[in-house]
């Protein structure tokens, strides 16, 4: 196991203990770490130095808190690699790297694990209907009751609503297209 990269991912994730409010200062900076992370685990997969289950595993949830299309996509052919090599809990990422790769493209998830703000509430991004609860459960993914169970759990756990000004625009489209079939 790489330990700079083990490192990386230990920073990642303690950074989203407390996750900063969108659009805050703290939430700038927090995304710029982020970036200067992506930065130097590109350069350790570059010289070889991500060779085993966990390090593409942890160089993938680095990538898959990127803002970029590309950089979902190299985590979830990160996640992917180290599914392959048999390290659980990356079934679970490739399935939502591959489920966010898709909505910033404005498409229907697969699997159903990424959940949006739409300005009054969390929910669950629009799912492929043709996805069923064993396609999810053999990624280590909850049944689509369970989803939509934790969206509603993240509603009445009171989650503080961001910005939707400086919402991406995918997320805008979504949000433009959900109030059309809602009234």
């Amino acid at each position: 196991m790489n330990d700079e990269l083990r490192l990386l991912f230990e920073a990642d994730q303690a950074e989203r203990i407390g996750h900063p409010q969108y659009g805050t200062p703290e939430y700038w900076a927090l995304r710029e770490r982020d970036q200067r992370r992506r930065v130097r685990v590109t350069e350790i997969i570059t010289s070889g130095g991500c060779t085993t289950a966990e390090d593409f595993y942890q160089a993938a949830l680095i990538f898959q808190h990127g803002d970029e299309i590309e950089e979902i996509a190299q985590a979830h052919q990160l996640a992917k690699q180290s599914a392959d090599l048999g390290h659980a809990p990356a079934r679970w990422l490739a399935a939502a790297s591959f489920d966010r790769w898709l909505m910033y493209q404005g498409q229907p998830q697969k699997y159903g694990t990424q959940f949006v703000p739409d300005g009054k509430r969390y929910r669950l991004w629009d799912v492929d209907p043709n996805t069923t609860d064993a396609e999810r459960a053999a990624w280590n993914v909850p049944s689509l009751a369970e989803q939509l169970e934790r969206a509603e759990e993240i509603n009445r756990a009171g989650e503080p609503m961001p910005p939707m000004d400086d919402a991406p625009q995918w997320l805008k489209d979504a949000i433009r297209r959900w109030e059309s079939t809602e009234t």
